[in-house]
């Protein structure tokens, strides 16, 4: 359930109702809560689907982990090569 001094700041920041505004709250907490490794993997998938060779896609990932709300510990290439292929 959403902060309910975020969702007054969020109704009265933007217009919405309480309603959206704690639908936009749920929203954005359910993606940042989000495991490191189901991260890892969609953005993994994600950047192979755009044809992006691993070497490039652990440096992005890397760099998107490091800038989160919450920041993941640092990961080597090795340790996110073992949570996408185990």
């Amino acid at each position: 359930m959403a902060d309910l001094d975020v969702v007054e700041h969020i109704t009265a920041s933007t217009g919405l109702s309480a309603g959206d505004a704690a639908r936009v709250v749920d929203d954005v907490l359910a993606y940042y809560a989000e495991p490191t490794e189901d991260f890892v993997r969609r953005r993994h998938r994600y950047y192979r689907s755009h044809g992006v060779r691993n070497p490039v896609a652990f440096g992005l990932i890397s760099a998107e982990l490091s800038s989160r709300v919450v920041a993941a510990p640092h990961l080597t290439e090795r340790q996110l090569r073992r949570i996408i292929y185990g």
